[in-house]
């Protein structure tokens, strides 16, 4: 089986860190970064490509130095090159890249000022308070390491939702296409859409007979790095993606509540078996009784219906209401795919994306959309090639240009012109009024300053959000999952404050971002406040992504009325303009 391409990202994303930390040319850490991110958002296996002899599409920023390396750890899953950076780095430098806020640039600096190389001598000198006085740290960011440290120790390891969908999808293809399996399924926290993942449940039925075929095919998988039980009709093994994986071989007529059961939530679980029990009934995984006699268990929707409740989807089973919501009638019909005609947050070459408008706008063609937003960065983010006015104006006008020529092909899209615009420290907007007024909209984004208490953050934003070209707080904590926490700020009053305004909050689809939580979705639901499902992409490819933040927007009870770019395009200008000056 192919090598997925979240590894092949992770092989171009540990080489761009380790030759920063070395102070290689910083051009040349760029590159390897930007291939790392377009190779891990492309939706299709570039190793399976290779391997099958199709020839690789072409990959904006990645030349041939570049595929040629993707060739590589395709077929060898390494790279010399790294392996070769990797010895003149002391082995412990590695592991202070995984902590969270701990990126190349903290680590060489600690590694030149403190001499340390490893976690162990960072916690000495976490503990020694000899961190706090080095710049870019500070009390807080000693403290957060500290914190940080302590959660490792006990924590298991997780996987991001994206990084589970490369092993889980090809090895759910696998065991569909063995012989004897009717069913198969993966069920747990993959299956209700977690942002992260631990272990990957999946349960199969099958005809008889064929049990312990299928454990030997499942045990035997390409990408099985260890066997870690084998029986009968359960087995587990780990990947090389270090992720563990368990089978389970279930009767047919016990395959829905099989499901029911391994898709959990646990809370959700226990809610289910106390209706049960005031039904006078017994739920399990192998089916619903009363008394002796199963009356249910061969689907969910059986399952569901025996308890006297309609189907739940996965993603609300977490135990947050949804089965009073089920009871009552009222559970939420949640947003889909189909429902979404656009995206609101997109980024080209003009700044740090990799695909041109051009390529940008095929790709939402592609994808059916009616309207995709050209988002390109404000000035202040020089590190991402931050427009000036006169660049943005002149963007602008190209846009004009594209539309005319998009309208005379009836390709039926339209390119919506914005900028994700930096929230300064004050709670002023990056760019002047006169140049916001020219665009459809804004997102408006905190990019630096991360470090302030949650009062001023909070009172930053709200300040941002009296400007009358403020439309959509994009990425609403600034959070990277696992490797940077929220900025502190109070959600509740940026939600109450964003309703008051009219303004609009984000569900950022980046994969480690997936900002906002769920639970904050479901807030800014009950609030009123409609938010914009967006995949913040650098690339064509990166438009994929939208299905990450659709699922985030699920487990926050979401339908298609909560959600800005599920309306028409002559519907979403009224809303986007509400708040501007008139004339």
């Amino acid at each position: 089986m192919a090598i997925p391409n979240t590894k092949i990202a992770e092989v171009f994303d540990e080489l761009a860190d380790l030759l920063e930390i070395e102070g290689a040319n910083p051009f040349r850490v760029r590159a390897y970064r930007n291939a790392a991110r377009v190779i891990e958002s492309y939706p299709s296996s570039l190793a399976a490509r290779i391997e099958q002899g199709t020839p690789l599409p072409r990959l904006a920023g990645i030349g041939k130095d570049l595929e040629g390396k993707i060739r590589i750890i395709a077929r060898t899953r390494g790279l010399p090159l790294l392996n070769d950076v990797a010895k003149r780095v002391p082995p412990g430098v590695r592991e202070l890249l995984q902590l969270p806020g701990l990126g190349p640039k903290r680590v060489r600096a600690l590694q030149k000022a403190r001499g340390i190389e490893s976690l162990a001598e960072l916690e000495r000198a976490a503990r020694g308070q000899q961190l706090r006085s080095l710049p870019g740290f500070g009390t807080r960011t000693e403290e957060k390491i500290l914190s940080e440290l302590s959660r490792r120790k006990d924590a298991p390891r997780r996987f991001l939702l994206s990084a589970a969908e490369q092993s889980a999808e090809p090895l759910l293809a696998y065991l569909k296409g063995l012989p004897g399996v009717s069913q198969a399924a993966v069920a747990g926290s993959f299956r209700r859409k977690r942002e992260t993942v631990g272990d990957l449940d999946l349960l199969v039925t099958c005809e008889p007979g064929a049990a312990r075929r299928i454990m030997e095919g499942f045990t035997g998988y390409v990408e099985v790095a260890e066997v870690l039980s084998r029986g009968p009709t359960r087995s587990s093994v780990r990947l090389h993606t270090g992720m563990q994986i368990d089978l389970r071989v279930v009767r047919k007529e016990s395959f829905g509540a099989a499901l029911v059961y391994f898709t959990g939530s646990k809370a959700h679980n226990i809610a289910i078996r106390n209706l049960a029990l005031r039904k006078k009934l017994k739920i399990n995984e192998y089916g619903v009784q009363r008394g002796p006699r199963r009356i249910a268990g061969t689907t969910e929707e059986e399952v569901y219906r025996a308890l006297g409740l309609p189907f739940i989807e996965p993603e609300l089973r977490e135990d947050r209401g949804e089965l009073d919501a089920a009871a009552r009638g009222t559970l939420p019909k949640l947003v889909t795919l189909e429902d979404l005609r656009g995206d609101l947050h997109g980024h080209t070459i003009a700044t740090d994306g990799t695909g041109t408008l051009g390529e940008m706008a095929e790709a939402a063609r592609e994808r059916g959309y009616e309207y995709l937003a050209i988002t390109d960065h404000s000035r202040r983010l020089t590190v991402a090639k931050g427009q000036t006015p006169e660049r943005l104006r002149q963007q602008l006008r190209v846009i004009d240009r594209m539309n005319a020529r998009l309208a005379n092909t009836g390709a039926g899209l339209t390119l919506l012109k914005a900028a994700e615009v930096d929230i300064l420290e004050d709670g002023s907007l990056d760019f002047p009024d006169s140049l916001l007024s020219l665009l459809d909209f804004t997102v408006c984004s905190v990019h630096h300053k991360f470090e302030l208490s949650g009062e001023k953050q909070t009172e930053r934003i709200l300040r941002a959000m009296d400007n009358p070209y403020f439309t959509i707080l994009g990425h609403p904590t600034g959070r990277l999952i696992d490797r940077r926490p929220p900025y502190a700020v109070d959600l509740g009053r940026i939600i109450a404050g964003a309703r008051d305004r009219g303004c609009f909050l984000e569900v950022n689809s980046q994969p480690d971002r997936l900002d906002l939580a769920d639970v904050y979705c479901k807030s800014a639901k009950e609030s009123g406040v409609l938010l914009a499902i967006s995949t913040d992409s650098h690339s064509p490819a990166h438009l994929g992504n939208i299905r990450l933040g659709l699922a985030q927007a699920r487990r926050g009870w979401l339908e298609p009325r909560d959600v800005l770019n599920t309306r028409p395009l002559a519907e979403l200008r009224e809303l986007l303009r509400r708040r501007r000056p008139r004339g």
